[in-house]
């Protein structure tokens, strides 16, 4: 049976919610968590794990729970274009080992890393409710939350409560914060395959071909999450019964070796189609309540960020909570600030991507030609795509700007969203 009174109150017990409740847990401080789901399902998405982001992991003491969850390193990254050939490509090789302490990108099952941190925070001592329904949060300073699990009605109050639910918070509805978003700018859509053991797993790519932007990330053992990318006028494209089988046909690409690992592979999961767009409130925190992860706001997932994001967001808050007794709005605006200007040179980043990558026909294959010469001749044009891996606080501010968005892009392209650059 629940308690009346805890430190903290988390709604959504996913990956954010877990993670900080194993880390409270720990700290010693009273959690509640309350998830809806019974089960925690493939939500064709939070696969990757960037090196800053396996950082954040380290930083905050869970390394171990997501090398647990099947956690599978990436070491290197080669980009297939329509316009290289397979062996120029493979001459542009990176490999992935660049932040210290980090060997590279991690990949893992969703549903899996989300059920390996539930664990964690169970074990660390973490009261933890499922199949919570009719969530209601009072903010203020002695803020409120009650819920229905089944046939019983609950509540209890505590010093913070936590919205860790996902992009559609109904904790962010209720405490009346606004969601923003950019407009969509193309489709995205995932799958993940067992059986494509043609495909070295050490090995990520990204690339552009004909109509479609293509992405895969091995999770090890012959499982791969693949995702393309198109126009929205195709929002249909992989719909309907034969929709997994189109997905995979998409990747008879001539610029992508061993294609047919991908081809022949064995679907082993839903395949989801979704618009990429960015979506963020201006201040996640109001008095009794904070939002983290993606019930505060995402990025477009072009660039894989939202893992990360997600730890940076339980590190910060995390670190707050743990040096003080205040955890009043004032001790969190490090947190909100931070957060704001992180996000918003991550929407620059994405926005770059979706341009150069997620834009098809015979004017955005010159413009990614072009681009590419640009970036050959002057390397600090390609830097705004490295804050991917690195981090988007360990490159400089003008990387960010719209003064690097010209010298990229010139008259190739319109200006990013007003949203991806700096406050005048």
């Amino acid at each position: 049976m629940a308690e009346s009174s805890y430190d903290l109150i988390i709604v959504g017990g996913g990956i954010g919610g877990s993670a900080l409740a194993t880390v409270m847990s720990r700290a010693g401080k009273r959690c509640l968590v309350l998830e809806k789901s019974l089960e925690f399902e493939d939500r064709t998405k939070g696969e990757w794990l960037a090196p800053w982001g396996v950082l954040e992991t380290k930083r905050v003491g869970i390394y171990d729970e997501f090398a647990q969850a099947r956690g599978h390193i990436i070491r290197r990254h080669v980009s297939y274009e329509e316009s290289l050939s397979i062996d120029q490509a493979d001459a542009g090789m990176i490999p992935l080992g660049f932040v210290p302490g980090v060997e590279g990108p991690m990949t893992q099952r969703h549903p899996d890393l989300c059920q390996q941190l539930f664990d964690a925070a169970a074990a660390a001592g973490a009261h933890l409710i499922r199949g919570v329904d009719e969530v209601a949060v009072t903010p203020g300073d002695s803020p409120s939350v009650g819920w229905s699990a089944g046939s019983v009605t609950s509540s209890a109050s505590a010093r913070l409560v936590v919205g860790a639910d996902g992009r559609n918070s109904r904790v962010r509805r209720q405490i009346s914060r606004t969601l923003r978003r950019d407009p969509a700018h193309h489709m995205f859509s995932g799958l993940l395959v067992d059986d494509a053991h043609g495909w070295p797993d050490d090995l990520q790519t990204v690339g552009t071909s004909g109509d479609v932007h293509f992405l895969a990330f091995p999770q090890g053992e012959g499982r791969v999450r693949l995702y393309l990318g198109f126009s929205i006028e195709q929002r249909r494209r992989v719909s309907g019964p034969d929709g997994r089988a189109a997905f995979l046909r998409a990747f008879e690409l001539d610029c992508l070796p061993n294609a047919d690992a991908f081809v022949d592979a064995t679907p082993i999961s839903p395949c989801a189609t979704y618009p990429n767009e960015a979506g963020w409130v201006d201040n996640p925190v109001v008095n009794g309540v904070v939002l983290i992860a993606d019930a505060a706001g995402w990025d477009d997932p072009i660039t894989g960020q939202g893992l990360s994001v997600t730890m940076r967001d339980v590190r910060v808050v995390s670190e707050i909570l743990k040096a003080s007794d205040d955890w009043s709005v004032g001790a969190l605006g490090d947190y909100v600030t931070e957060r704001a200007e992180r996000l918003r040179r991550l929407r620059f980043v994405s926005s770059t991507q979706s341009t150069l990558l997620n834009e098809f026909g015979p004017m955005a294959s010159k413009r990614r030609e072009l681009v590419r010469e640009r970036v050959a001749a002057d390397p600090s044009l390609g830097m705004g795509v490295a804050a991917s891996f690195l981090g988007p606080d360990r490159l400089p501010p003008e990387i960010f700007s719209a003064n690097a968005w010209n010298r990229l892009f010139g008259e190739m392209a319109p200006p990013p969203p007003a949203s991806a650059l700096p406050l005048r």
